[in-house]
């Protein structure tokens, strides 16, 4: 579930509010890191919980429908409480415990449900689809379409989550992906895990703490480094994200033997497109790759394994 650039930008936000603190407290953020890492998967746990939370409220107006003092068509809504693939979703036991187990609920914000749902309704998207033929394929591109379009672009989604957890605002589009991904694999008749693990493997959980250990352990020596690199810079004239994601980039290439050269070029250069100024992934792939050249000269870069340079 989570990548290892994922990691690396919660690393890099960890070794930020570090830099913001009088007293550094390595521990403390070691903690807040491992938080921020485990809330990641939270989140999925939430956002796969809506689905349950819309299908709920398609029962109830499905309901009112069948009530003969109120009988009216105009509140069933098919699409929602007979998808086939929906129902593949509320009925997988070990996903409904996780939800249930997750101290966020939905049935206390059922204004916000209720929102998404009349939304859902009125979107060009359900109007189409009620005129197609119903099975499961179509059932599925119904849902994967109806998240794309509407649940993961919903603005007030994003501000009402982010709201609740500081650490899901840049959560938000990976477990959007993940679950996309998910939905588009779901087939008929066919066992699906709905709770993939946090972490590819016992490295990638390691990864982040050690990242963020040796990162910081190790500052004052690989600012060194970059104040040499850049002798016509003031330092402080360098931004504060550009100089943590260089030496982020020195600790994993004196520190991570595995790790090669080329992937930490290129994560730390497409992290800082994102996170940092226009020309900050130009600045950090030179003084990176300039670095990575120098320390294989000065017999620094010791890599295991072959290709890893």
């Amino acid at each position: 579930m989570l990548t290892r650039r994922h990691i690396r930008v919660k690393v890099m936000q960890s070794i930020y509010a570090l830099h913001q603190e009088k007293n550094h407290n390595l521990q403390r953020e070691e903690a807040f890191l491992q938080a921020s890492m485990n809330n990641t998967y939270s989140l999925y746990i939430v956002l796969m919980g809506l689905w349950v939370a819309l299908y709920e409220r398609s029962q109830q107006m499905h309901t009112l429908s069948q009530n003969k003092f109120i009988r009216n068509e105009n509140y069933s809504h098919p699409l929602f409480f007979e998808n086939e693939v929906l129902q593949q979703i509320i009925s997988d036991e070990a996903l409904s415990e996780a939800i249930s187990e997750e101290k966020f609920s939905w049935h206390a914000h059922d204004e916000y449900v209720n929102i998404l749902y009349n939304r859902i309704l009125q979107s060009d998207l359900y109007t189409k689809q009620a005129s197609l033929e119903k099975d499961f394929k179509t059932d599925k591109l119904f849902l994967v379409n109806l998240y794309m379009d509407v649940i993961a672009t919903d603005e007030q989604l994003f501000d009402f989550l982010s709201d609740k957890e500081i650490t899901w605002s840049d959560d938000f589009p990976v477990i959007n992906t993940i679950i996309i991904k998910l939905l588009k694999s779901l087939e008929k008749e066919k066992e699906t895990n709905f709770l993939p693990p946090l972490f590819k493997d016992e490295s990638d959980k390691e990864f982040g703490i050690e990242l963020l250990r040796k990162s910081v352990l190790n500052d004052e020596q690989f600012h060194q480094y970059l104040v040499e690199k850049t002798p016509q810079w003031d330092a402080d004239r360098i931004a504060e994200i550009d100089a943590i994601l260089i030496k982020m980039g020195i600790t994993e290439f004196l520190k991570f033997p595995s790790i090669p050269v080329k992937v930490t070029l290129n994560e730390y250069v497409e992290i800082a497109k994102e996170y940092s100024t226009p020309k900050s992934s130009v600045f950090i792939n030179g003084i990176l790759d300039t670095l990575s050249r120098d320390f294989t000269e000065e017999g620094k870069l010791k890599k295991i394994g072959r290709g890893l340079l």
